[in-house]
């Protein structure tokens, strides 16, 4: 796994469980657990998490023990983004959804809805299997068990030849020039072919992401007919989807 690819699979890990041990982050990337203690530092001293004993925690618990650490809350204002989001589809739909948590939150709105959802994200997955209203298409790829999600060629070859009503994305970042980011660049293919597979185009980012984290960039604000965002996002770059013609809605 490349380093860059590493960092972004060890800050994705601690910010979904709130904080993880050497040992853990050196199973979940292959690597050795000194490996690991450099990475801590390097991702320390970027600010991106907090190197305490023992291991890794969000950057709101420091000095926490990994060991001990509860699982980070997510922002109530991701529900109340999935809530938003999953009334602009209308039944009948068809509906690409990206991976992450709110795009899984939307998954779970779409319950008992009659749409089609097509996705390669695992979590979307586990949120719509058991539910007989919805017609679920899954892309095939390689398992990233770090992030949940199918990707390589597979998925983005299967992306570029279907045509949905309305995608949603997600992103690891927003810059305030509102530039959409990727945190690790494996995924930026994939988003872009999402891009270019429905006509309206939905990024769904809470005030976390804003500008969040990302090493590569996915698309401009001009790429998205509708931000569905916080109300304590940054109005600087809220303005910029607006100037790009994006129409945005805050909850």
């Amino acid at each position: 796994m490349l380093t860059d690819s590493r960092h972004a699979a060890i800050v994705r890990r601690v910010q979904e469980t709130g904080g993880a041990s050497v040992a853990d982050l050196a199973r979940l990337v292959a690597v050795s657990e000194s490996t690991i203690r450099r990475d801590l530092k390097t991702l320390n001293g970027r600010g991106l998490l907090r190197r305490v004993r023992g291991g890794g925690a969000g950057t709101g618990s420091a000095g926490a023990d990994p060991a001990a650490v509860t699982p980070v809350r997510r922002p109530a204002s991701k529900q109340r983004i999935a809530v938003r989001a999953a009334a602009l589809v209308r039944d009948g739909d068809v509906v690409v959804l990206d991976s992450g948590t709110t795009t899984a939150l939307i998954a779970r709105e779409l319950r008992g809805r009659a749409v089609t959802v097509i996705t390669a994200s695992v979590a979307v997955l586990d949120e719509l299997r058991d539910d007989p209203a919805t017609e679920l298409v899954l892309l095939g790829g390689v398992l990233r068990r770090s992030c949940h999600l199918l990707a390589g060629s597979l998925a983005e070859d299967a992306l570029r030849r279907l045509r949905a009503t309305v995608c949603f994305l997600g992103a690891s970042g927003v810059q305030p020039d509102g530039s959409v980011m990727d945190a690790t660049g494996t995924e930026v293919p994939a988003k872009r072919a999402i891009l270019r597979a429905a006509p309206h185009v939905v990024l769904a980012a809470d005030e976390t992401k804003f500008p969040g984290t990302g090493l590569v960039p996915v698309a401009t604000a001009a790429a998205f007919t509708t931000l569905v965002t916080s109300t304590s996002s940054d109005p600087q770059t809220l303005g910029r989807f607006r100037h790009a013609g994006s129409d945005v809605i805050t909850v």
